[in-house]
């Protein structure tokens, strides 16, 4: 295994290659995003652990949708049992995802932890749905300093986290291995992921502004909020499905390695 060094147009190709796969397997990719968030959603839901489990277990979800991408790419209707993909391939790879997971969840809650101590853990709650947020309490400069420390703190957490399922379990890699290597690739690709993470906000602000627009001609501006959450999740399951894209680009395989 070696580092691919890639172009920046790369960015643009992963976002397109996402939206052509999510669209062969539309319901089976759509319906697995909506089961993995909802499992998530029921997990966090437990007394005093659930935030921790769920960030624990979001690696392996997270693995299982770049699965279904692979089993959409060859043409096959990807089943629900792809999520449990991680932990499908024996004890010692399901002792690694966890502990990669169990990384995971410390390095979420310490990067949490210290935007609490910024302003009282106003944004942890806004943030972990305990409060509802309002302008004056968005507006407080001790809401926004805490935002953007939790911002700069969980950024690089996600880059060292981006490829590490995946390294981990079609690869081998320990879990501290994986981190680095992650990272590296993130790091050395840097203008790639860029254009990848831009390309995505445009998509997102196209398709809010096309939702709004659509509700405002049909002249029922509250139907832009029961049209934009579905919405949303959909082009969150593109965006899950176009992460095996920049996975299988920014490594370079022998072919027995090859996912």
């Amino acid at each position: 295994m070696k580092l691919n060094i890639v172009p920046a147009r790369s960015g643009t190709l992963w976002v397109k290659l996402g939206m052509q796969t999510f669209f062969k397997q539309p319901l089976a990719l759509a319906g697995l995003f909506f089961l993995f968030m909802a499992t998530m959603t029921v997990v966090s839901q437990v007394p005093f652990i659930g935030m921790a489990l769920a960030m624990t277990l979001l690696p392996a979800a997270t693995l299982g949708m770049m699965a279904a991408t692979r089993e959409a790419i060859d043409g096959r209707f990807p089943m629900p049992k792809v999520l449990l993909t991680a932990f499908r391939a024996g004890r010692q790879q399901t002792r690694a995802m966890l502990l990669l997971g169990a990384l995971y969840a410390l390095g979420f809650l310490l990067a949490m932890g210290v935007s609490w101590l910024v302003d009282d853990g106003a944004f942890a709650r806004v943030y972990l749905g305990g409060a509802t947020p309002t302008r004056e309490m968005m507006l407080e400069p001790d809401f926004q300093a805490a935002m953007w420390v939790f911002i700069g703190l969980h950024l690089p957490l996600s880059l060292m986290f981006w490829h590490a399922p995946a390294l981990v379990h079609w690869h081998g890699l320990s879990p501290i291995k994986s981190l680095f290597f992650s990272i590296v690739a993130c790091g050395r690709n840097f203008w790639a992921y860029a254009v990848f993470g831009l390309m995505w906000l445009a998509v997102l602000i196209l398709v809010v502004v096309s939702v709004t627009t659509i509700a405002s001609l049909m002249g029922n501006p509250g139907l832009a909020g029961d049209l934009l959450f579905p919405a949303l999740l959909l082009m969150a399951s593109m965006f899950f499905t176009s992460l095996y894209f920049t996975f299988r680009d920014s490594f370079d395989f022998t072919q027995e390695e090859h996912p």
